[in-house]
């Protein structure tokens, strides 16, 4: 390749000959001259310039084409028009011919510098002329093969780049969509595959989780049996473990995450969680579940004098990070996707030694569809924990204006039985661009009606420690999505989600999961200006988080729930994460990943 097209290739974007086969044409240009003028369509013909006549808004050019008398119409002319369109001068040009006032028109005349045959046209970062002069050196058949495309993948791929004479761009873009599809996930897996590593483990964990287990006050689904063996073989490889556990709202993450600590112990384990409230819960139920010789550390902001040296098993918010921390051998991230890529980093080379690796062990209750899993599978091994320790009844209602009274009855019931309530609005403060109430102008309405009204949203430095208030004596609480993650409200009852069709699917999931934690029955209102959304009513009939991730996706088309390495810009043209898997599973088992 010359150092020239080395630039086009960069200007692109590519390092591949499929990465410039994903990049269509966006019609094809017949330049074949017309034998005589086809009136009211574009014709390809030799004009011989004989004077000029500038007129008002328009150039008037009088030519000789098909040995007949014409003019030329520009419109709004440019200085280049004059000097190209020289009297004498003999081009090719393609125009729309008319009649008019019994005058043989070509109007908007564009020169060519090329005639005869069917060209691509493209819309891309280099120019069509250049396009079709990379697709011609490099884009063969062979060279597609050599990149591991299938045969006939690589030949409806050439055709669609390289028309021939009477070929239709739109029936060729329709028959080549597959192989657009199959050869643009094909790369993407390619790509991602060279990335895997493969680190030594700094040891192998092989302590025997079983009798943790049979101490437990309650039995583990199925799917959380499956997890736990899934991170039992992890661990006991000398390959460090890189694996995601999803598990819905409420599934039991947590007893998984002790059950990894004493596969580990006595070897120590460090856990970052994102909010100080749910490290404080994680750690309650640690004390409460793990055997009394696992020391157990939380760590706290501010909090300077606490050695971790002979802790087993550390708990903390990013403020680990800040900490000289202990070699570590398994190291685990909960709620990950709250945690940037820049931390998750930094927390496991902070307990690694050498270039050896502790076990990575990442959980998240924002559950991703299956296509992406399937995706990401070419990194990080996936467990998935469907099933759950107690049916959650959780009603949901999508109310408007006309509904708010009957909700108001319902929440006035809830709380003279000694339930708790939640309004989530999606602003503290008054707004002129939104139509619904903040905070701010809501909460006059409910301090008049209760006593126990507690207010907190995600910059109020004490947000914490009201819901920690809130909990123990509240009635109502006002807030904004603050509570989407890993806040445990036993006596919450009941969650209203104001202007709820702003928000994605998976948070209103998460916020619907605040309700209903331990068996009680929840209920969940989401107020909207657009009671009739199909998509809330949809979400409204769903329950699974996996299947709320599969409704996002069929939404959102893709874009913008991709996450991990695909939310980093990255964005499929033609493959659809909705509605491709099976030419996904065919890529992945052409790659053997």
């Amino acid at each position: 390749m010359t150092p020239q097209h080395k630039r086009y290739f960069e200007k692109l974007g590519i390092n591949s000959i499929i990465g410039l086969s994903l990049f269509a044409p966006v019609r094809y240009d017949d330049l074949t001259p017309s034998v005589y003028p086809k009136l009211g369509e574009l014709n390809v013909v030799e004009i011989s310039v004989k004077t000029f006549q500038k007129m008002p808004k328009f150039l008037k050019i009088s030519v000789e084409a098909w040995g007949l008398d014409a003019e030329l119409i520009i419109f709004n002319p440019k200085s280049f028009h004059y000097a190209v369109f020289k009297v004498g001068g003999k081009f090719f040009v393609r125009a729309l011919a008319q009649r008019n006032f019994g005058k043989l028109q070509l109007v908007q005349p564009k020169i060519l510098s090329q005639v005869g045959g069917i060209f691509s046209v493209y819309k891309t970062e280099v120019a069509s002329k250049t396009m079709n002069l990379l697709v011609s050196e490099y884009l063969k058949e062979d060279s597609l093969t050599q990149e591991g495309l299938p045969a006939p993948i690589a030949k409806k791929l050439i055709s669609l780049h390289s028309p021939v004479l009477g070929q239709n761009y739109e029936k060729s873009l329709k028959e080549a969509s597959y192989a657009l599809k199959f050869a643009e996930i094909y790369l993407f897996l390619k790509t991602l595959n060279a990335k895997k590593q493969y680190f030594e483990a700094s040891c192998a964990l092989v302590s025997d989780e079983r009798e943790f287990i049979k101490s437990l006050p309650f039995s583990l689904t199925n799917d959380q049996k499956k997890a736990i063996a899934d991170i039992k073989g992890d661990l006991a490889s000398k390959v460090a473990a890189k694996r995601v556990i999803m598990g819905d709202v409420g599934s039991g993450k947590t007893v998984v995450i002790f059950a990894a600590v004493m596969m580990a112990y006595p070897k120590k384990a460090v856990l970052m969680a994102p909010t100080t409230i749910l490290c404080a819960q994680i750690y309650n139920e640690a004390k409460r579940l793990l055997p009394p010789f696992v020391h157990i550390v939380l760590v706290e902001s501010g909090e300077k004098n606490i050695c971790l040296d002979e802790a087993d098993f550390i708990i903390g918010t990013h403020v680990l990070l800040y900490r000289e921390l202990p070699k570590c051998d398994l190291v685990m991230i909960d709620e990950q996707h709250r945690f940037g890529t820049a931390q998750r980093d930094a927390i496991h080379k902070m307990v690694s030694e050498g270039k050896t690796h502790p076990h990575f062990l990442q959980f998240s209750a924002t559950p991703i569809p299956r296509t992406m899993s399937l995706i990401h599978s070419s990194l990080v091994k996936y467990s998935f924990i469907k099933e759950m320790p107690f049916k959650k009844d959780i009603d949901t209602f999508i109310i408007d204006k006309n509904g708010f009274g009957r909700m108001l009855a319902h929440v006035e019931n809830e709380i003279k039985e000694g339930r708790q309530t939640a309004v989530i609005y999606p602003l503290v403060e008054e707004s002129e661009f939104l139509s619904y109430q903040s905070i701010d102008e809501g909460r006059a309405f409910w301090e008049k009606r209760y006593s126990s009204v507690f207010i907190t949203h995600g910059k109020d430095k004490d947000k914490e420690r009201i819901l920690e208030e809130f909990a123990k004596s509240g009635s109502v609480l006002l807030a904004t999505t603050v509570v989407e993650v890993g806040i445990s409200l036993p006596k919450l009852s009941t969650i209203i989600i104001v202007g709820a069709e702003r928000l994605g699917l998976a948070t209103l999931h998460q916020l619907r999961g605040r309700v209903s934690r331990t068996g009680l029955k929840g209920y969940c209102y989401l107020y909207t200006n657009q009671p009739h959304n199909t998509r809330l009513k949809e979400f409204a009939n769903t329950v699974s988080g996996f299947d709320i991730a599969e409704l996002d996706l069929k939404y959102r088309q893709s874009g913008d729930i991709l996450s991990g390495v695909l939310q980093h810009g990255v964005q499929f043209k033609w493959f659809s994460l909705s509605e491709d898997s099976d030419i996904l599973m065919k890529a992945k088992r052409l790659l053997e990943i």
